[in-house]
């Protein structure tokens, strides 16, 4: 994106609320949402600090610590690049990633044992990364976000909707969902408790959960099959992870919110809604699975970080980016190594914290080349879109969101004009 392009005049942005008016400059936050990676995958080569150093500095790469040349059994540290990640999934089932973890050793990841592997004992290639840590220095990062409970994919997400444990790893598909009868799930469940979904629209907030791959299987479904593979999809499968899987999206598994249009597009729209002027205060953007650097099935590291840097460079260059803040994390680490041992089980839901994974904060109201040290996870960005978007009150699901810190501690306080809680 060329500089002149990003300062072009856009036309206005429409700031009228349909509901409680936001409590901050923030106007808008997109969340940005990708798969199976730790923090030491894609940030251990970019920190410098030393291992275990724990520093309390938070100026750029010098204030995080580096991932150890090898985990603690002695396995080195290898090489992550689009050829290895798409050769290798590690398992990441949450019995395999309590084994690996060992109580807080992390000292079985690269074997022995049945679930460990030198595989899983890598760091991201620099030369596919490099975007991403030049997104950190632009913003801010989180060194101590973790993924809020051990296991796979599907348990994690229901923390962006619930802040609290639904189920475990990727037990359960969502009844009736778009898509469902061609996900890899083995059975279906439907949930009736409040959602963070329920919550916006009961207040008329507006938001819109954009997945990748969701207008071919939607398409699809009316006709009663599964939608075909893109033909860049490397895998040829016309299931995950070339088509959309409802169950990585947590509000499919709610009536109230699953396949209401509102709520759910394919993420081409995202697209459209920022050149159109018609982007919701809160959007959620994930990539269709082979995009999403979900490992295994030939999927490409590459791929994912220019799927990334798209979206977050149309942002930057729409008439939305002076007052939107972006969230860019992963569910879950996906069975990779992380030297750093994850904080003791939650309190509210008693759940296992899992290893760390990325989070960075982007923006006019991101703190800039900043390191955190504050403990997070995905309700942590509950809470503050419950305190920015719905009338200043945090905790109003009354599960983490009551105990967990929020994502003040990378903001401006400045630019975003109000004290955040914390």
């Amino acid at each position: 994106m060329s500089d002149a392009a990003i300062d072009a005049p856009l036309p206005p942005v429409d700031d009228s609320c349909a509901g409680p008016c936001p409590q901050s400059n923030v106007k808008h936050v997109v969340i940005l949402v990708q798969e199976n990676h730790t923090f030491d995958n894609h940030f251990g080569r970019y920190c410098t600090a030393p291992a275990g150093s724990n520093p309390t500095c938070n100026d750029g790469p010098a204030c995080c610590e580096a991932a150890p040349q090898s985990d603690p059994s002695g396995v080195p540290l290898g090489n992550l690049d689009d050829n290895a990640m798409g050769l290798w999934d590690p398992d990441h089932t949450s019995s395999c990633e309590s084994q690996e973890m060992d109580n807080g050793a992390m000292d079985k990841y690269g074997g022995p044992g049945p679930c460990g592997d030198p595989r899983n004992v890598v760091t991201s290639d620099p030369t596919i990364i490099q975007p991403y840590w030049d997104l950190a220095a632009s913003g801010a990062i989180a060194d101590r976000y973790f993924q809020p409970i051990v296991g796979q994919s599907s348990s994690n997400d229901m923390y962006m909707a619930r802040a609290n444990f639904v189920f475990e790893d990727n037990d359960f598909g969502p009844t009736g969902a778009v898509g469902v009868k061609c996900s890899l799930t083995p059975a279906d469940m439907t949930y009736t408790d409040t959602t963070l979904g329920d919550l916006l629209d009961a207040a008329n907030v507006p938001w819109t959960y954009y997945a990748g791959g969701y207008a071919a299987q939607a398409a699809a479904s009316a006709q009663g099959i599964c939608a075909s593979h893109p033909d860049d999809c490397p895998a040829n499968l016309n299931l995950y992870p070339c088509t959309f899987d409802p169950s990585d999206v947590p509000f499919e598994y709610y009536a109230t919110t699953r396949d209401v249009p509102a709520h759910i597009a394919d993420d081409t729209q995202f697209f459209s809604d920022l050149q159109n002027g018609t982007l919701p205060a809160i959007a959620f953007v994930r990539a269709v699975g082979y995009k999403s650097e979900h490992p295994g099935q030939f999927t490409k590291l590459s791929t994912g970080v220019q799927y990334v840097t798209t979206a977050i460079s149309a942002v930057l260059a729409s008439r939305y980016r002076d007052d939107t803040l972006i969230l860019f994390t992963y569910d879950e680490g996906g069975g990779y190594f992380d030297h750093v041992s994850p904080p003791p089980n939650s309190a509210i839901d008693q759940k296992p914290y899992g290893t760390r994974i990325p989070f960075v904060v982007l923006g006019p109201f991101a703190k800039k080349n900043y390191v955190s040290h504050v403990v997070m996870e995905h309700s942590s960005f509950v809470k503050f879109l419950e305190w920015n978007f719905l009338g200043g009150a945090t905790g109003q699901l009354g599960t983490r969101d009551t105990v967990v810190s929020s994502i003040a501690d990378l903001l401006d306080e400045t630019a975003v004009g109000a004290a955040v809680p914390n």
